[in-house]
């Protein structure tokens, strides 16, 4: 994961097992988490064992990370970050709200994603594209990947704006050669990157802190990049809820 996001970005990853016995695990989040099932419990605590790895790193105090009403974990004073976890992973991202504005990451497993599940994320365009990628790759499962691109680029953008996104807000171009992707959405284009590996996907997009008057892009690899003069735009809130809904939270 940390190879996908800029170098002023902490990222801190580990793999799924048992939940952590040892400090700091905090009475708030034991509290959220009471009645979860056991592996619901397992991954809360382990990916936020991730998170205060990152926090430390990036030079923040590292504290509970309990959601808020919006389900959104509450990050420290200064800072913005990002967490996931699927079967086997869990990773966090932190970096200082001075120098990245957002930061949205997802991992999945890397196995194809159901069919009906395609059907609701994607348009027509983005069909069509699936099925190019699938012809010339047949390698990569590029329908979870865009899944996953998908969930980063809202993992991102729902800090900024505080508004829900459906999947079809976002139009999601891979881009196999640099292992990148570009998301059009209310009149702003964002731009990540990705990663494949047998078992597991990856994507991240990290929203440098803009100049007056500046939009948002997407981040290179090098370091904290300079902003891209993209207009940006705020969403407009969605006509209805679907049932599948992306995740900005973790």
């Amino acid at each position: 994961m940390s190879g996908l996001l800029p170098a002023c970005v902490a990222v801190a990853a580990g793999a799924g097992g048992s939940a952590p016995r040892h400090p700091p695990v905090f009475p708030e989040e034991l509290d959220h988490i009471a009645h979860a099932v056991p592996a619901r419990r397992e991954e809360f605590l382990q990916v936020r064992q991730c998170a205060r790895r990152a926090l430390t790193a990036a030079g923040f105090r590292a504290g509970p990370l309990v959601p808020g009403a919006d389900r959104a974990p509450r990050w420290p004073a200064g800072a913005v970050g990002s967490m996931t976890h699927c079967t086997g992973y869990r990773a966090a991202a932190v970096a200082a709200a001075s120098r990245i504005h957002a930061v949205g990451i997802d991992a999945e497993p890397h196995e194809a994603l159901p069919p009906e599940v395609g059907a609701l994320i994607t348009d027509a365009g983005e069909r069509t594209d699936l099925e190019r990628l699938s012809a010339r790759h047949p390698r990569v499962h590029w329908g979870r990947l865009l899944f996953s691109a998908k969930e980063s680029v809202f993992k991102a953008w729902y800090p900024l704006t505080g508004q829900w996104l459906d999947f079809h807000d976002a139009r999601v171009t891979l881009h196999p050669e640099s292992r990148t992707f570009t998301a059009d959405l209310a009149g702003t284009r964002l731009r990540g990157r990705w990663a494949a590996t047998p078992r597991l996907l990856t994507t991240a997009v990290a929203l440098p802190a803009r100049r007056e008057g500046a939009g948002w892009a997407g981040s290179g690899r090098a370091g904290c990049p300079a902003t891209a003069p993209t207009r940006a735009t705020s969403p407009a809130a969605p006509a209805d809820a679907r049932a599948l809904r992306p995740r900005p939270w973790r």
